[in-house]
């Protein structure tokens, strides 16, 4: 009992005058600094166990290695199965407290990137950088769970708290058809009244920033149609302009006139000549045509990104009402694949920054500004916002995300977790 009562002792000399945590509290960010041996070990071994999307026994693997972490800590546990889907499933955590406190939702991923075939596969450590496939993205993020449940547990805060943890299976390539991919982890939101999501912290210039918004991650896909002909009859009364001049009327249409913030519209492929034509995953276009031949198909595929679903509307609507002015003899039509919905920075999602910022003031810390929102991707997080207030990069920071190199800031941990502890003790006790 030594060495904790010292790490609260020091924790408690550490902090300014002005700090306001309650004895339990004092005694979370105790514990966490405690655990950190045992934080870095778990973090390690879940590395070195390969859990790419597509590696349906490495992420079933990920979730035998969890699932002892949270029994001990009074969670009941299940893995959830959707074969329909092609992919591995979903891992969760239910913590029964006493129904009177908030429900707190906390979302995670154990897959990765890095398949088994990648040459990226072993954690190693420099200094206070870890390094390895997923550290960050997103086990990194599991481990500051753990380690703010432990130090709750440790702290007797965990003991009343209503809490789901729920680490989906296939975040970076999710499973087809979204709805029934997502269906558990929106049900999840439905029950919950906070969620709390387990991404990278925003850190800037030495900054951290709290994450209430995000913005879709959705597919459009364009087809562009002419008269084939002999390229001496382009722009002429009989043939037209052909489909290449149409997508790219289209496309520069779009830019000069839908530019506003938080909007973006990729064109991540093209292609057009007689005949053209695109795979079915839609990330592969085949085309030939020669010089002297108007061609008959063009086809465009990217990704339409947007802050709130008005804003999404807006956008489809007008990008249809752009696809409609045909130029002379050519057709096109516009189709959309929806993913991940907007995160939209609601008026509940900034309440709760401002009770994560509250918790800063009493650990002596910097509040966090919102981060904007342009500069972050998509994630499970947006698929519970419309139904509870949400905040996310509740994860440790790092760097190199999705490629190899990938690191996270050893410290970060253990200051997420605090921040992460602190924050779900006090919601517990929120009458609901």
């Amino acid at each position: 009992m030594l060495r904790p009562l010292l790490c609260a002792l020091a924790l408690t000399a550490a902090l300014p005058a002005a700090a306001q945590l309650s004895s339990a509290e004092r005694k979370i960010a105790a514990a966490v600094d405690a655990g950190s041996a045992e934080t870095l070990a778990l973090l390690e071994r879940m590395v070195n166990q390969n859990s790419g999307t597509l590696n349906l026994a490495g992420v079933r693997a990920m979730g035998a290695m969890l699932r002892p972490e949270f029994e001990k800590l009074g969670f009941a546990v299940k893995w959830i199965d959707v074969p329909e889907t092609q992919r591995a499933g979903h891992f969760v955590a239910t913590h029964k407290g006493n129904g009177r406190g908030k429900r707190i939702l906390l979302i995670a991923h154990i897959d990765t990137v890095f398949e088994a075939t990648s040459p990226f596969q072993k954690y190693r450590r420099e200094g206070d950088k870890a390094i390895g496939p997923g550290v960050v993205d997103d086990k990194g993020g599991i481990a500051v769970i753990l380690a703010a449940l432990r130090a709750m547990d440790k702290a007797g805060t965990l003991r009343n708290a209503d809490i789901q943890v729920m680490l989906t299976g296939d975040e970076e390539k999710s499973g087809d058809p979204i709805p029934l991919a997502r269906r558990d982890l929106i049900e999840a939101g439905k029950w919950a009244d906070i969620a709390l999501e387990f991404e990278n912290l925003a850190r800037e210039d030495g900054r951290d920033f709290g994450t209430v918004a995000r913005r879709s991650a959705n597919n459009w896909t364009l087809t562009a149609t002419g008269k084939t002909g002999h390229g001496g009859g382009v722009f002429g009364p009989e043939t037209g302009y052909g489909a290449v001049y149409e997508i790219a009327r289209i496309l520069d249409a779009w830019r000069s006139e839908l530019i506003e913030e938080n909007l973006t519209f990729n064109v991540g492929v093209i292609g057009g000549g007689t005949p053209a034509t695109i795979d079915k995953d839609g990330v592969r276009i085949e085309a030939s045509g020669k010089t002297n031949v108007v061609p008959a198909t063009a086809i465009a595929r990217g990704d339409l990104r947007s802050l709130t679903p008005e804003q999404d509307a807006a956008a489809r609507a007008k990008m249809q009402a752009i696809v409609a002015q045909h130029l002379p003899g050519t057709g096109a039509t516009l189709s959309f694949q929806d993913n991940t919905p907007p995160m939209a920075p609601t008026e509940g999602n900034r309440a709760l920054l401002a009770r994560l910022n509250k918790a800063n003031r009493d650990l002596g810390l910097p509040e966090m500004a919102e981060y904007p929102p342009a500069k972050r991707g998509a994630a499970d997080s947006s698929f519970v916002a419309a139904w509870a207030d949400t905040l996310a990069g509740m994860g440790p920071s790092g760097g190199t995300l999705h490629a190899e190199g990938e690191w996270l800031d050893i410290p970060s941990i253990a200051l997420q977790a605090r921040r992460s502890a602190i924050l779900m003790s006090r919601l517990a006790q929120e009458k609901r």
